[in-house]
């Protein structure tokens, strides 16, 4: 099932506007026309994001968030104002009564998308560290509130001063900033440890893309979330950095609010991750980790999609499970030997659990094999999936002691069926594995079909 977004507006055209723009990217949506018809819809639906217009006849936007965030239910779903206000003031006030962020009318469709996508990552690790604690979702806010209010250990790279303080001295106020000019710089600083990283993209000296492309490649980056600060006309650019692993956007002139608002959503997505390591690596019994890869085993991927199962059944919540495997390892192992086909697993598993969402659950299932189980998934996407990964794993070289290898994939993936149990949805999987290596390997297979993706 697609993410489930309430668009809250009083005017017809505007709700319209909103729900052709999003439909076109598969999500589903719900629409109200009032604050108290959205404080109703929420009552009842499982919601993943809301937009709300400021002002709305009755109870206007800034209630109406308010109360959202005060529901134990709802509190946790992230809230985007959509407003003509221009004035820092109303901005403020937005954020004071919840919002997460907010949007400016008239709405330029890559800063929506742009919004959206990075709330609904946040809300999916938010979701998955819920789950995780088996309370109810009133009884974690202590705790998220607590994360919220931390302070962050914030990276900015850019090399003129003026812009570099306009962005460092707000968040100062707050945060540890450190403010580097120098690009070759970042790596010491990402080994010390970073929440975030704030990188200009109009420097002159050096290619902010290429140094967002760097940090996802550096082993102590790729769990960093990335905002990039551009101009905004560089559209392209900008979208381009999304494809390398960026996190958010920022336009200039910068508004410091909005600054902070979108500093804060990194933030909290950032520690709302590390405290879902932290609870798996203290809790053995639920989570039970590979030693060589640091992905969970077979016994964590069993455990892990029991809840799956029972969701499928009272709810018929669709989802489909993928199986890896490493094309031709027992050969890799033979000819350069174990301590290298270890490295090899380490890479593929890093780039396995780096390229998936982060409510799929993802394990090595044993020797060169790895299980993904991708939630509200059916079988035709998780096979578009599966090929974009097998396709970034084949397409990039591992590089090992300086010698560049060329691994591939093949991949077999099903949807569950009604009824199935975990060993008739994996042996359909298997099934489909192996055609894929007997047709030639490097591909991935569905179930229900011999073509490839």
């Amino acid at each position: 099932m697609s993410a489930r977004i309430l668009i809250v507006d009083d005017l017809a055209p505007n709700l319209h506007l909103l729900v052709v723009k999003l439909a076109a990217e598969y999500y589903d949506v719900l629409t109200a026309t009032s604050g108290e018809e959205a404080l109703e819809i929420a009552s009842k639906e499982r919601l993943d994001l809301v937009l709300m217009d400021v002002m709305m006849p009755g109870m206007n936007g800034f209630e109406a968030c308010r109360l959202l965030k005060e529901n134990p239910n709802t509190w946790h779903v992230p809230v985007v104002m959509v407003t003509a206000l221009e004035e820092s003031k109303d901005r403020i006030r937005g954020l004071e009564a919840g919002a997460d962020d907010f949007i400016t009318k008239p709405i330029d469709d890559f800063n929506l998308m742009a919004r959206v996508k990075s709330l609904l990552r946040l809300k999916m690790v938010t979701d998955q560290l819920i789950s995780h604690t088996n309370t109810g979702t009133g009884n974690n806010r202590p705790a998220f509130e607590k994360m919220n209010a931390k302070p962050g250990n914030i990276l900015i790279v850019e090399d003129h001063s003026t812009r570099s303080k306009k962005i460092s001295v707000p968040l100062s106020k707050k945060h540890s900033v450190t403010v580097v000019t120098d690009p070759n710089l970042v790596p010491a600083h990402l080994k010390r440890g970073v929440d975030l990283v704030i990188v200009s993209l109009v420097s002159e000296n050096f290619d902010g893309l290429r140094l967002c492309a760097s940090i996802r490649h550096d082993e102590n980056g790729r769990d960093v979330p990335i905002l990039v600060v551009g101009d905004p006309d560089d559209e392209t650019r900008l979208v381009r950095g999304y494809d390398l692993g960026v996190n958010d956007t920022l336009m200039r002139p910068i508004e410091i609010e909005e600054l902070k608002a979108r500093t804060q959503t990194q933030l909290r997505r950032k520690f709302y991750a590390d405290s879902l390591r932290d609870n798996f690596n203290q809790n053995l019994e639920m989570v039970v980790t590979d030693s060589l890869t640091g992905l969970g085993n077979r016994r964590f991927f069993e455990r892990s999609i029991e809840p799956l199962f029972e969701e499928m059944e009272a709810e018929n919540q669709v989802f489909s499970i993928m199986v890896f495997d490493i094309d031709h390892f027992k050969r890799v192992n033979d000819i350069l030997g174990h301590d290298m086909g270890d490295q090899i697993l380490k890479e593929v598993a890093a780039r396995l659990a780096s390229n998936m969402r982060a409510i799929d659950i993802v394990s090595r299932y044993g020797g060169e094999e790895f299980m993904i189980a991708m939630p509200d998934t059916n079988e035709d996407a998780a096979l578009l999936a599966a090929d974009r990964v097998r396709g970034l794993i084949g397409g990039t070289p591992v590089y090992i002691k300086g010698q560049a290898l060329h691994i591939t994939t093949s991949v077999g993936v099903a949807e569950v069926l009604p009824n199935e149990k975990l060993r008739d949805v994996f042996k359909r999987a298997d099934a489909a594995l192996y055609r894929a290596k007997l047709a030639g390997r490097n591909r991935a297979l569905s179930a229900s079909t011999k073509k490839a993706a």
